[in-house]
């Protein structure tokens, strides 16, 4: 049902055309002139004006140039009298103006009903792929402010982005592998939204989390009284995935009799509630991921083998960052905008030697290690600039000669100069607390830094 405003002059024929579109399921509302109806359009939205081109002191170009500008998502159709011998370059002027159609007034009402139900017709479509095209930036943007985005560009994320554009447009299950903090939430969302089901749910599941007398419940809910304590019906997990995403984070970590039960929904798309006896169809895709190592599992009878062939249809490994190359100043580059615009302070820049610290570090933790390590290093550094001595680091025996970039060994070629200048700052830091008589704002006030900064050093150092 559409909302239409008829702007003619004759009464006669406005007042029946207005009828017309009522007795067929449309609101309709008449004016007399153009002025009256722009008026009208203050008070009442339209999807089509219907308007005629000969009226005093207003005509039918005024209209359409009128509505496409104070109401642009309006559609216009213009009226010509029968005979005009100028008829079809009004027309056409109208169209230029934004109008979508003209028509002679010695239509039949089945040609006007043609017209205007491809007119609505045609609305509707332009306004649902608008309105998906908002939906789809509204999910990104909510994707990436929830979530974070997936920062890369070094050849083996491009590799990963690029099995992510192939796998999301099919339905098969994915299975994707990587160390803990390498993003495989971001990549499992990536995959839901760039694929048919982005308007469905994307539902996580975080199997180590779950106790193992309520994973099934979880999963695939439970009906009242199924045991104790289930005292109403409870829809699990695939049930809330319904036309969407499912993602089965640390699948490894899922019991034996439960992998029987996922079996079944990757088989036959079906299951059953805990205590149910309703087969319920499981219109959902499987997105898994595990840092465990799952053929291994297979092996030694702790993970089923055709479970195991079921999720990893396609397979989709995730690097460490150690091994991302220039993606990690990217990243701490992309995490400080996104900290510093969080905490609604000014931007911090990097020092090249930070960089480098960066680049050198091993990040066993990867890309969650280094949100943390950049969020961390925000709140407690001094200054717009971040220096090597300002990030949160520690080194392993191993990593020595990376531990302070460009420095040479001091004289016995044993200590390097931050470990000196830890031990100094250490020093320094146990003074102050002793003559502040452990009072942590006077400490701070003597060392000049802020107590925040003094609460992480005090970690650091083990002296709190």
């Amino acid at each position: 049902m559409g909302r239409i405003l008829i702007i003619d002059d004759y009464e006669p024929f406005r007042d029946g055309l207005g009828l017309y579109l009522q007795q067929k399921g449309h609101q309709s509302v008449a004016t007399g002139s153009g002025r009256a109806g722009l008026e009208r359009m203050k008070d009442q939205s339209f999807d089509l004006v219907i308007t005629d081109y000969r009226m005093e002191e207003m005509d039918g170009l005024a209209v359409v140039e009128a509505v496409k500008r104070e109401a642009p998502e309006t559609d216009v159709m213009m009226m010509t009298a029968h005979g005009e011998d100028t008829h079809f370059s009004i027309g056409v002027e109208a169209m230029k103006r934004g109008a979508i159609d003209f028509i002679e007034k010695s239509f039949s009402h089945d040609q006007l009903w043609l017209k205007i139900e491809k007119a609505l017709n045609d609305q509707a479509v332009r306004r649902d792929r608008e309105r998906l095209g908002e939906e789809n930036r509204y999910l990104r943007e909510e994707i990436e402010s929830r979530f974070g985005k997936i920062v890369g560009e070094s050849p083996p994320m491009l590799a990963v982005l690029a099995q992510v554009s192939k796998v999301a447009s099919s339905e098969s299950s994915v299975l994707i592998y990587g160390e803990s903090g390498t993003g495989k939430e971001l990549v499992a969302r990536a995959i839901h939204y760039q694929s048919k089901r982005f308007e469905g749910s994307f539902v996580k599941v975080n199997c180590g989390a779950l106790p193992d007398g309520l994973v099934e419940s979880e999963l695939f809910g439970h009906e009242r009284g199924a045991f104790t304590n289930a005292v109403r019906r409870h829809k699990g997990k695939f049930e809330l995935a319904e036309g969407g995403t499912i993602f089965l984070d640390e699948i490894g970590d899922v019991p034996l009799d439960t992998q029987v039960r996922l079996l079944r929904v990757l088989q036959e798309k079906q299951f059953n509630r805990v205590g149910g006896e309703q087969t319920l169809d499981a219109d959902v895709r499987v997105v898994a991921a595990t840092n465990r190592p799952l053929k291994q599992m297979v092996e030694e009878g702790t993970f089923r083998r055709d479970l195991f062939y079921r999720l990893e249809v396609i397979p989709l490994s995730l690097p460490p960052l150690c091994e991302r190359g220039k993606d990690i100043e990217l990243l701490a580059k992309h995490f400080i905008r996104k900290k510093c615009g969080e905490m609604n302070i000014p931007l911090k820049r990097l020092t090249s030697e930070a960089l480098t610290g960066l680049g050198r570090y091993p990040w066993p933790g990867n890309v969650r290690e280094l949100e943390n390590v950049i969020e961390r290093t925000i709140v407690l550094a001094d200054g717009d600039e971040i220096g090597y001595h300002d990030l949160p680091l520690t080194f392993d025996e191993e990593m020595a000669d990376a531990e302070v970039p460009n420095a040479e060994a001091i004289d016995d070629g044993e200590l390097l100069l931050n470990e000196r200048l830890d031990a100094v700052e250490r020093d320094l830091i146990a003074r102050a607390m002793e003559e502040a008589h452990h009072v942590k704002t006077k400490a701070a006030a003597l060392l000049g830094i802020k107590t925040s900064a003094l609460y992480y050093k005090l970690d650091k150092y083990g002296l709190d």
